[in-house]
């Protein structure tokens, strides 16, 4: 903190005012579920986006990181433009600024001088992304003397990141607001809420990083999924009986149809079959259109995909968001062979990912295997995947040998990964949400 003030002055010519921080997440379980309106299970790590702030009386925000490689940005606070086209740090800030002032209609907005400090991994999968936009909105709302419950905060965060280009469901700015130190956190969505899970004792969380860097806004997979899952949501509910061209996510479905997640899987696999969908099945299905298919459903960056693989994106859905109740179960009535059971979960998470979301790597692939041969229960990809972090569940009498026998397996063996092994494999405990503070 004394680093980034000094930096603070040297920059600005002043001091900040006030400081706000907003933490990574790691995700124990649930991958791919929230956007589709599924609860997930992840835990605040300590590692977290740090801004130090003063409000101006000019009508400009000046953006500075300590990290030389992220350029300065400035821009006028009255008009917030956000370019989609590239994912640079800033554009991510602008998010969470525009979301505030959006949000309170707020005419004229107070300027602002900030500086940033990381230790999220960036690219990593740990959020790194949400985690600066949630800070820029808890300082946005505090520069102009404004004040939100943190739910409130987490909503209107997870819709701004949307700027950007990504579609994603609210389990990254949710946790980053609502976590608290010593607990996992169950979030659940529509309304939003968060119940405590007591991870159990004996175990430690490690998260390795593969290397692979995955650029989430970057990329179209991410988007893809969202679409299969939107178009798979369809299809089940036409073959239901339900007004199909209402519902957008598959726990729309489920609640529409009353029926367990179990019984979604059967209804899956006698509704959709195996083998890809071309666009124009999807229309027989759905008896509409090509045209009314690419203006209605798909989204401007979808339209040049050909097939598309619902029964997989499905299952993976509702598969794994049972596993999320299942884990949360097994933490509330911790049975002797609990850290067995939750290791159990964590495979099977890592397999569908692997197999059915198709959201996986080599490397990630590789790294999971590693990690289970040397003594973790349990292993999985977190994050969306395609790259960035594992995240293993080891016997806490067993940390020390873990450690260095994935150094050595992993990172040793090779330049590029040596070179950053320090930041890319580290045990974590569920650390605290953001918030704001002003130095004493």
């Amino acid at each position: 903190l004394q680093k980034l003030k000094e930096k603070f002055i040297s920059k600005f010519g002043s001091a900040p005012k006030f400081y706000a921080r907003a933490p990574g997440r790691v995700n124990l379980i649930g991958e791919h579920i929230d956007y589709c309106g599924y609860a997930v299970l992840p835990m605040a790590i300590e590692q977290d986006i740090l801004i130090a702030v003063e409000p101006v009386q000019t009508q400009v925000v000046q953006l500075a990181n300590i990290n030389s490689s992220y350029l300065d940005f400035s821009t006028s606070v009255n008009n917030i433009q956000i370019n989609k086209t590239k994912p640079q740090w800033h554009n991510y800030f602008l998010c969470g600024l525009k979301g505030i002032q959006e949000h309170f209609g707020l005419n004229n907005p107070t300027g602002m001088n900030c500086l940033l400090d990381g230790t999220i991994p960036p690219n990593s999968g740990l959020s790194s992304s949400s985690a600066l936009v949630c800070c820029a909105g808890l300082v946005t709302l505090r520069a102009n003397g404004k004040t939100l419950s943190k739910v409130e905060l987490a909503e209107i965060c997870t819709k701004s990141e949307r700027y950007i280009g990504t579609e994603g469901g609210g389990m990254d700015q949710s946790i980053s607001f609502l976590a608290e130190e010593g607990t996992a956190k169950l979030i659940e969505f529509s309304p939003l809420r968060a119940t405590d899970v007591r991870l159990p004792s004996g175990a430690t969380f490690v998260i390795a990083n593969s290397c692979v860097e995955m650029n989430k806004a970057a990329t179209s997979h991410f988007n893809i999924r969202v679409m299969e899952c939107r178009l798979a949501t369809k299809l089940l509910s036409k073959s239901k009986g339900l007004e199909w061209r209402k519902m957008l996510r598959l726990h729309d479905v489920q609640t529409k149809l009353g029926v367990s997640l179990e019984e979604m899987l059967t209804i899956v696999e006698e509704v959709l079959h195996p083998e890809p969908y071309s666009a124009e099945e999807i229309c027989k299905c759905l008896g509409i259109s090509l045209e009314e298919l690419c203006s209605q459903i798909l989204s401007q960056n979808m339209q040049d995909v050909s097939t598309f693989k619902l029964y997989q994106r499905a299952k993976h859905v509702y598969s794994e968001a049972a596993r999320v109740l299942e884990f949360q179960k097994i933490c509330s009535e911790a049975p002797a062979n609990a850290l067995h059971l939750l290791g159990e979960l964590m495979k099977q998470s890592h397999i569908s990912c692997r197999e059915m979301y198709e959201c996986s790597c080599p490397e990630l692939d590789r790294l999971v295997d590693i990690c289970l041969q040397f003594g973790a229960i349990g292993s999985r990809l977190t994050g969306a995947g395609w790259g960035g972090c594992t995240v293993s569940m080891v016997p806490t009498d067993k940390l020390n040998t873990f450690l260095k026998n994935v150094k050595k397996a992993y990172y040793q063996t090779d330049g590029q990964r040596l070179a950053v092994e320090n930041n890319s494999l580290f045990a974590t405990k569920p650390g605290r949400g953001a918030l704001v503070f002003v130095e004493a």
